[in-house]
């Protein structure tokens, strides 16, 4: 059996090239670090690498993000100990520029709420409001139903509220007419 490296599938290695700095934000958000976003990426395209030829190609970037949030969640499930967050920023973001320390410790303190969710809410959250996915192609990534999609989004969102240090900015639905709290 013969074993081909990547730099022999032009089309693998062009993919991989173009889609590894949004697969590592999005693995960063997922792992709360950077360096375990990396090895969770580069797992992920070897895991990718090996099926390449009978992913079709209309559905790569669903394939890939699925492998990504399931090695994930097999990397949590393998370790069961609890993530902490390093203290700094990693090193692409520590460039200065007005705002920055600001954007620093927005970032910070976002990352510190996601690492406080359980590993399926902080997928369904860095997903929906990173990835920008619907509720129906988390599901079919999470291989959920959308109503657990629906329960995991409307409680992470609470907790991110909840948590001190963190603006989010998404819009609270209108109750509907006549219904009072």
């Amino acid at each position: 059996m013969t074993h081909e490296s990547a730099t022999e599938d032009p089309d693998f290695a062009a993919f991989a090239t173009a889609a590894w700095p949004r697969l590592v934000r999005t693995a960063q958000l997922l792992t709360g670090d950077f360096h375990e976003a990396e090895d969770l990426v580069q797992t992920t395209l070897v895991k990718v690498y090996a099926r390449w030829r009978r992913v079709p190609r209309d559905e790569i970037d669903a394939y890939v993000r699925r492998a990504l949030v399931n090695n994930n969640l097999s990397r949590l499930r393998r370790k069961r100990v609890v993530q902490l967050l390093t203290p700094a920023p990693p090193d692409s973001w520590r460039t200065a520029h007005p705002g920055h320390a600001e954007a620093v410790e927005q970032r910070t303190a976002l990352q510190e709420a996601l690492a406080e969710l359980s590993p399926r809410q902080r997928a369904v959250m860095v997903l929906r409001f990173w990835e920008d996915l619907s509720e129906q192609e988390i599901a079919d990534v999470l291989n959920c139903s959308i109503g657990t999609v629906k329960t995991h989004t409307r409680r992470g969102l609470a907790a991110l509220r909840a948590h001190p240090g963190v603006d989010v900015r998404v819009p609270r639905l209108p109750e509907p007419s006549g219904v009072r709290r």
